[in-house]
């Protein structure tokens, strides 16, 4: 469970050294978190089912109590000595503002990026949900570009998250956005092995990536097509981290899509072994390669199998990053260049695994789009 366990809020007794979990059993993450004045009480932030909510908890434990709920995301929280609090709250399409807690009201106090924002037409974002072959719900977002027209299928992007303990969220999304305003529709879903909706739901890729999350991403794909929101016949996929590596078993498992973006991204599940920085996990979750050599090769398809990808990719990378290290994008661009399918691979020097560089991210995103326009649509 060390990858996959909720992050639970603990207390500890300083004189005794007693030491108390006072969320067990609220099965979310949670993070942020601050004394009340008096140390009456403990707030903080919830993350749950693709938001994150205010909550309070007695130090020793008890009925957690919701303070401050809705469709956006919130971080940073900070409280005064007279109990007043503020913190960051941000939403699909307002980038992070400061705000002050009234009761149970967020009322924004700073007004960064307004005057821009007053310039840029914006899409709009639907939360819902699908089916996987299994039955299992599978929740997440679907983004309408500004140019949407109701009833039309339009060209779509299937963006994955990384982590994969993480969680597409109420949160301003730069490369989303990037997307959008190059008139995509993108379907963000939260597959198994997501945070948000419990630890059973992120252990479902235990030992087992690119397994179920492949089917999950795509049974929300689907339902999208299904409603004649995304042309079947102009589909990408992309992502970065794990998103890049779900990108990697998802084309390795459907040849649908047109064009792949896949950043920072690892399919010889070996090359990470002793390269990257996270052997504590692999042996942990998987073992070593020789003592579950099975276990390696099961999530090692999209590079020892990748004879079954026929998508055009990109494969987009830093340098410096030790996350991934450089090597696990070239040997997947080396495969796929070998058996002459369209692929690309762009390093970032002297980039780790964030491209932070403005000149390098203007680029990424250019690529990036460049990329999907000239085969998706």
């Amino acid at each position: 469970k060390i990858w996959y366990a909720v992050t639970d809020l603990a207390v500890a007794d300083v004189a005794s050294g007693e030491e108390r979990v006072i969320t067990a059993d609220l099965d979310r993450n949670v993070f942020d978190m601050v004394w009340a004045p008096g140390g009456r009480a403990i707030r903080f932030i919830v993350e749950d089912d693709g938001r994150q909510y205010l909550a309070s908890v007695a130090p020793r434990g008890g009925a957690i109590a919701t303070i401050s709920t809705g469709e956006r995301a919130l971080s940073s929280p900070t409280i005064a000595r007279n109990g007043r609090m503020a913190m960051l709250a941000g939403g699909a399409f307002a980038p992070n503002n400061v705000h002050i807690l009234d009761g149970s009201r967020l009322t924004k106090v700073t007004t960064h990026n307004d005057a821009l924002l007053a310039e840029l037409e914006l899409g709009t974002v639907e939360y819902t949900s699908a089916a996987s072959p299994d039955g299992t719900e599978v929740r997440g977002f679907v983004f309408y570009p500004p140019n949407y027209v109701a009833g039309q299928a339009m060209p779509t992007i299937l963006n994955l998250h990384g982590g994969p303990t993480a969680q597409f969220d109420w949160s301003w999304d730069r490369e989303l956005q990037m997307q959008l305003a190059a008139g995509y529709v993108v379907v963000a879903p939260n597959p198994r092995g997501s945070t948000g909706r419990g630890e059973d739901y992120a252990l479902g890729i235990d030992a087992a990536w690119g397994s179920v999350d492949v089917p999950d991403v795509l049974a929300f794909l689907d339902g999208a097509v299904e409603r004649g929101i995304a042309d079947p016949d102009h589909l990408g996929v992309s992502g970065w981290s794990y998103g890049g590596m779900l990108t990697n078993y998802v084309i390795a498992s459907d040849q649908r899509f047109k064009a792949a973006v896949s950043g920072a991204s690892i399919s010889n599940v070996f090359a990470g072994y002793g390269t990257d920085h996270y052997i504590l996990f692999y042996e942990y979750e998987v073992g070593t390669p020789w003592e579950n050599l099975d276990g390696w090769m099961k999530v090692s398809y999209p590079f020892f199998q990748n004879q079954r990808i026929v998508t055009p990719t990109m494969f987009m990378v830093g340098g410096l990053d030790v996350n991934v290290p450089t090597l696990a994008s070239e040997q997947m661009y080396q495969a796929l260049k070998s058996r002459g399918v369209d692929t690309r691979l762009i390093v970032y020097p002297d980039q780790s695994h964030g491209i932070s560089r403005p000149s390098f991210v203007r680029d990424l995103m250019q690529r990036w789009i460049d990329w999907l326009d000239e085969r998706v649509k």
